[in-house]
């Protein structure tokens, strides 16, 4: 008689579905933060499984901040359709109509504008009680300090002190009107297990993961990418056809790219083997001051 091991992914994988089902279970309108990006591949994946035959009982929500990679928009469209979910795009309208940019204002008053401002308005407007997003703990200091379930104060806000024990995978998901939970299941997850997950599964993910030679202009450690480019007249320096990935995806303007070969998935998990730097160490709206991304947490980022 065969003995059947539950593997590492096994484990992980089981944690999310549950949380998934927790949360459907306890709140009347949860939604799923689609950000495009590697994790949100996976959180959707998880959240088929977790409610297959049926459909997922929650939309997608995009925050679209008008600078994102074309290849973004087409995959999350592509997605969207493909499985059925119900998209909602949504951003601060008045930002992106006054074109709000990181170069006039600076990464942290930009992303204040178009990322949390869209993201906490919208959660407001459609009366969303729960919000499911792909931050993992490994990410990034100001997000290990996190819960499963981060809550949120009437404005939207995270108090890092204000936050709820989790014994033996019990969440407490007590609400007043107004206040809110945000919903991390891959909180436990590392970007190995992420890109083991996605192959084992066969997830689709956006070509922009992939490396290519693109045309990049070196900034200090950083690569930054040319093609759409929505303001060039910022970009100083030649450029170079570098074959180049991204570990991370943004924004166009704040988003750099990585010099890699790696053409497949197991490619890209053979040389993150070799990576000791964190995968956002190319985004650089977390590089303004060392504690920018819990700042922005603090206001109400995702």
């Amino acid at each position: 008689m065969m003995v059947q091991t539950r593997t590492h992914l096994d484990i992980l994988e089981d944690e999310s579905i549950y949380i998934f089902r927790e949360v459907v279970a306890e709140f009347e309108k949860p939604v799923l933060l689609y950000s495009v990006g590697k994790d949100s591949s996976v959180l959707l994946h998880l959240a088929r499984k977790a409610f297959a035959p049926g459909k997922p009982p929650f939309p997608l929500m995009h925050i679209d901040t008008g600078y994102k990679f074309p290849e973004m928009y087409s995959f999350r469209d592509r997605m969207a359709a493909e499985y059925g979910f119900k998209l909602i795009v949504a951003s601060n309208e008045e930002a992106v109509k006054s074109g709000t940019n990181p170069y006039q204002l600076g990464t942290s008053a930009c992303c204040a504008l178009l990322k949390t401002k869209g993201l906490l308005g919208n959660l407001k407007k459609h009366g969303f009680d729960a919000a499911f997003g792909g931050a993992r703990r490994d990410e990034e200091k100001s997000r290990a300090k996190e819960r499963v379930y981060s809550f949120r104060d009437a404005h939207g806000q995270w108090d890092p002190q204000n936050q709820r024990p989790e014994l033996w995978n019990l969440y407490n998901g007590r609400i007043k009107d107004g206040e809110s939970i945000r919903v991390f299941p891959l909180s436990n997850w590392t970007e190995m297990d992420v890109w083991h997950y996605i192959e084992r599964e066969d997830i689709p993910v956006v070509p922009l993961y992939f490396a290519q030679k693109r045309a990049v202009i070196p900034q200090g450690d950083h690569l930054i990418p040319v093609e759409n480019h929505p303001y060039p007249q910022y970009l100083m320096g030649e450029p170079r056809m570098l074959n180049s990935r991204f570990r991370s995806l943004g924004c166009i303007p704040c988003t750099g790219a990585i010099q890699s070969n790696a053409t497949t998935i197991r490619d890209i998990i053979e040389e993150m083997t070799a990576i000791q730097t964190s995968e956002r160490a190319n985004r650089l709206i977390d590089l303004s001051s060392d504690d920018a991304m819990e700042q922005k947490k603090r206001e109400g980022y995702f």
